[in-house]
């Protein structure tokens, strides 16, 4: 039940916005959904199952944004900066990507740090995010170090979602880093 899945994790999602995990009923999460409770039940087991999937949707989501970043039509540098910028927005828009992100979890979220996503998987952590993206940067950039600019600009995002930053934001900040320095000869 591809649709009533979906509406289930909307359903979620706008309960965890309203409360704390812990207060989220899975009663209201399917009347929510206009699903029954077994429905519910029979999609995600049970409410660990549904907030891990509700984890797994949100993660799916941030590394989307990142795929259109650095899909856009613009070069290297602005496409990172772009990336960078997602990174900033996604987590302070949404707790579930910033605990992903940072690794800071907190009772308010579902599926604390070290709990399988699945049965017999790791949870996706702070290493997981960077190494896929990482790998999408490595497939989307100039091979011989794109993905370790976008390493390095996804690491400098990471500092603003802890720290936040004044302006110049983080895509003018990694513009000025990644434009090309002036020496005292061109001076």
């Amino acid at each position: 039940m591809p649709a009533a899945r979906e509406s289930l994790l909307e359903a979620a999602g706008a309960a965890l916005s309203a409360r704390p995990w812990p207060a989220v009923r899975m009663v209201d999460v399917a009347a929510a959904a206009g699903v029954s409770r077994q429905t519910l039940y029979n999609e995600f087991g049970g409410k660990a199952g549904l907030g891990r999937a509700l984890v797994r949707r949100e993660a799916d989501r941030y590394l989307s944004g990142v795929d259109r970043a650095l899909a856009a039509p613009a070069e290297q540098g602005e496409r990172l900066a772009a990336v960078a910028e997602w990174t900033v927005r996604a987590a302070r828009a949404h707790p579930l990507v910033r605990a992903l992100l940072t690794g800071f979890w907190d009772g308010s979220l579902p599926v604390p740090p070290g709990e399988p996503a699945r049965p017999g998987a790791a949870a996706l952590g702070p290493g997981d995010l960077t190494r896929a993206v990482r790998e999408r940067a490595a497939l989307a950039l100039t091979p011989e170090d794109g993905a370790r600019q976008a390493e390095l600009a996804l690491r400098l995002a990471l500092s603003y979602v802890i720290v936040p930053g004044e302006e110049p934001g983080i895509g003018e900040l990694l513009r000025l880093l990644s434009a090309p320095s002036r020496t005292a000869g061109d001076r």
